[in-house]
């Protein structure tokens, strides 16, 4: 047999090995966008005049409804682009809820807690998300006011009909542009939300 010849078996783990390279350097790369997308809605969701104007309260739980309500515009957005786009929003959740876990435990929360914590945490944010789902593409700021109502300002003074207004048409012209954003700018971990009315 000639040195550029390999037998069958060999020549199939190293086509293995070179699946396995790629789908691990796929997976690496897809976290990286997921990163990036994470720091563009973490950066937007501490607008300041999220707590100041609109009265959110600057809480952890606060800041969580606020993280949460980007997080499920982008995860929308990325569904539309197919399987490439779910995958992201996938590592996306996952770097959210990791970094959650991370939060948590910076908070001084114990171990023993801190799963229970995230999956709770997971649970509101999966509720919102079915909540707002099938009346945020509506562009009706009347549908989405009473989702955000009951959420975003618990445990804080009860907001007023213009702070809940506000974070309700900001959230519709949200969604709107990242609807107008061309899925390869999405797929490589742009994103631009709106700007935070006053």
């Amino acid at each position: 047999m000639s040195q550029l010849q390999q037998p069958p078996r060999a020549a199939g783990l190293r086509a293995w090995a070179l699946r396995l390279r790629g789908r691990a350097r796929g997976r690496r790369s897809e976290r990286q966008v997921a990163h990036r997308l994470y720091c563009a809605l973490v950066k937007q969701a501490r607008t300041e005049r999220f707590f100041r104007e609109l009265g959110v309260p600057d809480t952890p739980e606060g800041r969580f409804e606020i993280i949460g309500l980007h997080a499920a515009l982008l995860l929308r957005r990325l569904r539309s682009e197919g399987a490439e786009g779910q995958a992201l929003g996938q590592a996306l959740f996952d770097l959210m809820f990791d970094d959650m876990d991370a939060s948590l435990r910076e908070l001084g929360v114990g171990d023993l807690s801190v799963g229970r914590q995230v999956k709770r945490l997971a649970g509101q944010f999966y509720a919102r998300l079915s909540a707002l789902d099938p009346v945020i593409g509506t562009g009706a700021a009347s549908l989405v006011e009473p989702i955000l109502r009951a959420n975003v300002w618990h445990g804080a003074p009860p907001p007023s009909a213009a702070q809940v207004a506000a974070l309700a048409d900001y959230l519709i012209v949200c969604e709107r542009r990242l609807g107008g954003q061309s899925g390869s700018a999405l797929l490589r971990g742009e994103a631009t939300f709106a700007p935070v009315a006053a």
